[in-house]
């Protein structure tokens, strides 16, 4: 099932907020589960894609079914009544979801991040206010980037002190999920620079999401401009994230290695559909003297040559996801840059076959496979724009500084 309105871009129109799921989400018990759920939800998923990519339809049954699942709420720790699973079996999550609608799984990314912030900088009151929110299936979106800046860390949305609560202004974009979420985490700056996330109600007075994102990839993150006037957040939701990068953790990391696996789950999809395309449609070429374009060998090395880049992207992310886990269980300088890099090079493989595999499809499923009636170029377009998030030709640089000369990588939520 799928919600109205659907339209080809976004309308421009303020999006009123939306009313919660009827009663708690579900528990994850185990890592073991949380795949089992990744699955089901991943099924039921696939339906429908296609057609909510091509409309713009906003995927809101399936996205309360996915925060209800506990899948949410798979990196709470243990010791505030969450799951804990590890970050191999949280980027495992993702991929699955992904291969299924990447736009869905996207829309997690920011959430689990900050879920994560909460539990490297909060204090133990926090921690336990807002991971009972979470564990409850409480959706945070996100506002934290902003168009136009000359980079991506400079900000100027601020907040001032207000006594038990900040007011906060500013303007903000790209924000996936803000328009069906229950809080919106905002990234503000206070009177000493330093980068907060204000975690407003998405019905807070003063707080408006726009519905204008117009992308020709990624179409139902529930991204748009997020409007923010006079918003008042109370302090009880008031999180310093600015810690979690004026020391080595893994926060920067995770928020990075939720996007490799993204585009794994993107390369995963494209690559599914090939083959089930040369099966079923396409025509052997007219020299090859064969039957079936499956038989043709050089569709068969290039199927090869796709899955073992796809197969070699997922042990690197799993490989990134052991990193991230040292790195949560003991950061500090030696463990984070590993996990740093461990991501990137992850990062690197699965934009590479995300692009590599979308661009094969044609190649070898044929012309026929550009009909609109299939809509395969939507595997391209997403890959090409969730790639584009942070450039891999830097994810190379650091790597290469790395092993080259020693040079841990910039501690901010990029790298």
């Amino acid at each position: 099932m799928t919600f109205q309105p659907k339209h080809p871009v976004g309308t421009g129109e303020p999006v009123p907020p939306v009313e919660r799921p009827k009663g708690n989400a579900h528990i994850v018990k185990d890592d073991a589960e949380a795949i089992a759920i990744a699955h089901d939800l991943a099924a039921r998923f696939r339906t429908g894609a296609s057609e909510r990519d091509q409309e713009r339809i906003w995927p809101k049954e399936e996205l309360d079914a996915f925060s209800q699942s506990g899948l949410w709420s798979i990196n709470v720790p243990k010791a505030y009544g969450g799951p804990e699973v590890s970050y191999v079996t949280l980027s495992r999550v993702i991929a699955i979801i992904s291969e299924a609608d990447p736009s869905l799984g996207q829309i997690p990314q920011n959430h689990l991040g900050v879920v994560a912030a909460i539990r490297t900088v909060s204090d133990e009151d926090q921690k336990r206010q807002l991971f009972a929110e979470v564990l409850a299936g409480t959706r945070f979106g996100n506002a934290f980037s902003e168009f136009g800046s000359k980079r991506a860390v400079d900000f100027e949305t601020k907040f001032t002190d207000a006594g038990d609560h900040v007011v906060v202004n500013g303007r903000k974009f790209y924000s996936s999920g803000a328009l069906l979420a229950h809080l919106v985490p905002i990234v503000a700056l206070d009177d000493e620079g330093r980068a907060w996330y204000a975690i407003a109600d998405r019905g807070a007075p003063g707080l408006t999401v726009i519905d204008d994102w117009s992308s020709f990839g990624q179409r139902t993150t529930l991204s748009g401009t997020v409007i923010l006037d006079n918003v008042k957040v109370p302090k009880t939701h008031l999180v310093p994230g600015y810690k979690g990068y004026d020391r080595p953790t893994a926060d920067g990391a995770i928020f990075q290695i939720i996007q490799a696996a993204v585009d794994l789950g993107i390369a995963r999809a494209a690559i599914a559909d090939t083959i089930d395309f040369v099966k079923t449609k396409s025509r052997a070429w007219v020299d090859s003297g064969l039957d079936h374009a499956s038989q043709d060998p050089y569709t068969i090395q290039a199927i090869g040559d796709l899955s073992v880049r796809a197969n070699a992207a997922e042990a690197l992310l799993d490989r990134a996801g052991l990193a991230v886990d040292r790195a949560v269980a003991e950061p500090n300088e030696q463990t984070v840059a590993q996990a740093q890099i461990a991501v990137a090079e992850s990062k690197i493989l699965t934009t590479e076959i995300a692009i590599q595999a979308t661009n094969k499809l044609f190649e070898l499923a044929g012309t026929r496979s550009t009909l609109a009636q299939h809509n395969l170029d939507r595997h391209w377009r997403n890959a090409r724009t969730h790639t584009l998030h942070d450039p891999v030709r830097w994810k190379y640089a650091i790597v290469g500084n790395y092993y080259l000369n020693g040079a841990k990588p910039p501690l901010h939520a990029w790298s």
